[in-house]
């Protein structure tokens, strides 16, 4: 009897301590856009709405931390392309403040730092958290960084598709051309706001040239947001070896997007969970487990077979779990990478500011 009690007793043990560890991964997804029309009272995301996206979509998939998009579209560099950017991104700042705030106040909360994503999930509540797509948005008014830091951006990336007043994009690499040869004077200047607010620059679309200047310049590590390895599917959107190696030096994180076309160039089938976990081990052992995170790209092109949406969120832990990561190996890239640059860049800022 009293060995049945002792096993029995070692048996809770073990379960309390995996049921612990796995209560410590907290599932960050760095990469998701939004559309205003989806944050209405009549239509949210409280709802079952036709996105990859929304909150019954987050709870079903065990999804903790969802970082939605400002994006805004690469327009002319004028006054006028510069006021309508910024009212794009207004209004998209202003939809995610509804829906924290009016929606789904008992749902979700908007998170400004590691701290309170870790308060926040200890309350039952699942956490927002914002990052800029195209600092086009910002048009010549720098101003205008602390004013997106202050309605929450916690990343930033300088650039999207098409050059701009900050940066060279890495679609130059499709039609050969160079706006800046990497980044703008203001560009610099951008550089040097972000580290000073403790936002995080994003690398995810700036040209190889500018990417390299960002690296040298920050004093802060940066992330790549959404992008995949270059070695395994050639797409100027990819980061090559190089590349990879900067983001290591700099103590930065690449997130892995779960993109097709980034992942394979199959026409078909179309890409699986073996494709987005094949690009997962490649930077893995070419720069360590401290330097890889995970990332969707839903509603803007991503999705792939096992992670077609939210809901199913939990399927990329299984397969990471099959991929032979230990449960500490998968809370760093899951979450624990990318906070802990977070922490770094905004103790840094602190820094900068005293």
């Amino acid at each position: 009897m009293k060995r049945n009690l002792l096993l029995a007793s070692i048996l809770t043990t073990l379960i309390i301590g995996c049921n612990n560890t796995a209560d410590s991964i907290i599932t960050i997804d760095t990469h998701i856009d939004i559309n205003i029309e989806n944050f209405t009272d009549s239509l949210n995301y409280t709802m079952n709405t036709d996105t990859q996206f929304n909150l019954p979509n987050m709870m079903e998939g065990k999804l903790d931390v969802a970082w939605l998009v400002v994006y805004t579209a690469q327009g002319e560099l004028n006054e006028e392309g510069y006021k309508a950017a910024y009212e794009n991104a207004i209004a998209k700042f202003d939809a995610i403040d509804r829906l924290v705030n009016l929606y789904a106040p008992d749902q979700v909360e908007l998170a400004l730092s590691s701290e309170d994503v870790k308060r926040i999930l200890d309350e039952g509540k699942k956490v927002i958290m914002i990052g800029v797509e195209n600092a086009y948005s910002m048009g010549l008014d720098t101003s205008n960084v602390e004013q997106f830091w202050e309605k929450g951006a916690r990343y930033v990336s300088l650039t999207h598709n098409g050059h701009n007043q900050f940066s060279d994009s890495n679609t130059g690499e499709f039609d050969g051309t160079s706006l800046h040869n990497g980044l703008s004077d203001e560009g610099k200047e951008l550089v040097e706001l972000l580290n000073y607010y403790g936002i995080m620059i994003d690398i995810s679309h700036p040209s190889k040239e500018a990417i390299r200047q960002m690296t040298e310049l920050s004093k802060a590590p940066i992330i790549a947001s959404h992008s995949s390895a270059r070695a395994l599917r050639d797409h100027p959107r990819n980061v090559d070896d190089e590349q990879l190696n900067w983001i290591k030096e700099n103590g930065g994180v690449i997130q892995t997007t779960a993109l097709g076309f980034f992942l394979t160039d199959r026409e078909d089938p179309p890409a699986n969970m073996n494709d987005f976990m094949d690009h997962v081990d490649y930077m893995v052992e070419q720069i360590g487990i401290d330097h890889v995170g995970i990332s969707s790209d839903f509603d803007g092109g991503g999705g792939i077979v096992g992670w077609e949406d939210a809901s199913e969120t939990i399927n990329v832990t299984s397969a990471l779990r099959e991929r032979g990561y230990s449960e500490t190996e998968i809370a760093k890239l899951w979450g624990g990478n990318l906070l802990r640059v977070l922490d770094e860049v905004q103790e840094i800022a602190d820094k900068l500011q005293s």
